[in-house]
């Protein structure tokens, strides 16, 4: 599969190295494709991977991540070109923070909306799956915990898009799966991202997860 991500920090490079390492072709898609930092990625990673512009990765992927810090979303989306969304199943791992000194303190969204629902209002063809923004990029894939593997939660409109999207996530380790529903499921989804950045600033660990627990 190939699979093209929007976005090519720290969680694009996390993402893109599991993709990698599953079997997948993997293509960055960046502002800037010669920043030393993305060809130190593409050694490490291997000849699956590779970076270039925003328009090469979503239109090299049959699948797509979006991986952008909020604040720049919307802008390389269009960057990206809108076009080669169009029809794909499109991972949303972003959530709308806001940030004070360097540091994410709310959500810009909350309530009655969501950056996931924003997603799927910007690009209306393709089919936006939440996933993945629940954790920390070092835990993104094979997560490791004491207590087993923990769960991960995802919403989206569309069935079959979410059914790709868990396969991926039960490749890349995770353990439970458990559908919220449509995309406005990324309402509850995205604050449980500050969950876990508010645990994670009080005890200085970010080395934790979520797991559901049933009877």
């Amino acid at each position: 599969m190939k699979i093209g991500i929007i976005g090519s920090g720290n969680v694009g490079r996390a993402l893109g190295t599991g993709f990698a390492a599953t079997g997948n072709q993997v293509m960055l898609g960046t502002r800037n494709p010669g920043k030393r930092e993305l060809k130190e990625w593409i050694a490490k990673t291997g000849p699956k991977a590779a970076v270039g512009t925003l328009s090469e990765a979503a239109e090299f992927g049959e699948i797509l991540v979006i991986a952008t810090r909020w604040s720049g979303t919307e802008n390389a989306i269009n960057l990206a070109g809108s076009k080669n969304f169009v029809g794909k199943t499109v991972i949303d791992v972003t959530n709308p923070l806001v940030f004070h000194d360097n540091a994410p303190t709310t959500l810009a969204l909350g309530g009655n909306d969501s950056a996931g629902e924003q997603v799927q209002r910007w690009l209306p063809s393709s089919k936006i799956v939440k996933a993945f923004n629940i954790v920390g990029n070092a835990h993104m894939f094979k997560p490791t915990f004491p207590g087993g593997p923990p769960t991960m939660f995802i919403a989206g409109n569309d069935q079959r898009a979410k059914q790709e999207v868990t396969k991926i996530l039960k490749d890349f380790g995770w353990g439970e799966v458990i559908d919220m529903g449509g995309i406005e499921g990324a309402r509850y989804l995205e604050p449980m991202c500050m969950v876990w950045m508010a645990y994670a600033n009080k005890t200085g660990s970010w080395g934790h997860a979520f797991k559901m627990l049933q009877k």
